[in-house]
């Protein structure tokens, strides 16, 4: 019974340790989108060069766009995964894997990150930047699932709905499919993320549940 127990415990902690790992890399990856620009900062010190700040930031508002959006977009998706993996107490080996799945989605971030910075118009960009966060999103879903499923992992029902990662990957499938459809429209349809919180709660009302705590950062 004891050797149980402490197998249960030492399990408990293995899970706790990669939750910090996963949390540590979440922080490199959103820092690693600022280096650009600190990049940009520095022509300011080239030789024969005589710019303003002003005009520094003008000349490089595509970047500064990219930052912004991408900064708030890993943040929702940090906020969506702790709501979801919350209640978890005991090491799942699909949940892990789920989360390593969208662990690498939020570490290639910064890729598609930059070339819409550069290349931003082009279908391809769209396709890797928007479709990324889509495939996040699946996967905390599929985690949401998988948590709901299997209550010996946890130790409450808080945070085990999938419903607001299904809804936001089709808001970025959505979206995805209106800014290759629209050129013209850019990134814009990103802003339906807006209707997240709209969405699973009428969702919710239409099945006669009552929705879920609300998560972090809302």
């Amino acid at each position: 019974m004891e050797q149980a127990a402490g197998a249960s415990r030492e399990r408990a902690r293995d899970f706790e340790r990669f939750l910090t790992f996963v949390d540590a890399v979440v922080a490199i990856a959103i820092t690693l989108l600022v280096l650009p620009l600190v990049d940009v900062a520095g022509e300011l010190a080239l030789p024969g060069r005589d710019q303003s700040v002003v005009h520094l930031l003008r000349d490089h508002e595509a970047q500064l766009y990219a930052f912004l959006l991408s900064f708030a977009v890993i943040a929702n998706l940090w906020f969506t995964q702790h709501h979801v993996i919350r209640p978890v107490v005991a090491h799942d080996t699909a949940v892990t894997r789920l989360m390593v799945l969208w662990l690498l989605m939020i570490v290639f971030l910064p890729f598609p990150t930059a070339l819409v910075a550069e290349q931003g118009h082009q279908p391809v960009t769209k396709v890797l930047y928007i479709g990324t966060m889509t495939l996040s999103s699946v996967a905390v879903g599929l985690m949401a699932q998988r948590i709901r499923a299997t209550p010996g992992i946890r130790d409450s029902d808080d945070g085990s709905d999938p419903a607001a990662s299904w809804v936001s990957a089709a808001l970025f499938a959505v979206a995805l499919v209106l800014s290759l459809a629209v050129p013209a429209t850019s990134y814009y349809p990103l802003l339906l993320l807006l209707l997240t919180g709209v969405l699973v709660r009428g969702w919710h009302r239409l099945r006669g549940r009552r929705p879920h705590a609300g998560r972090v950062g809302q």
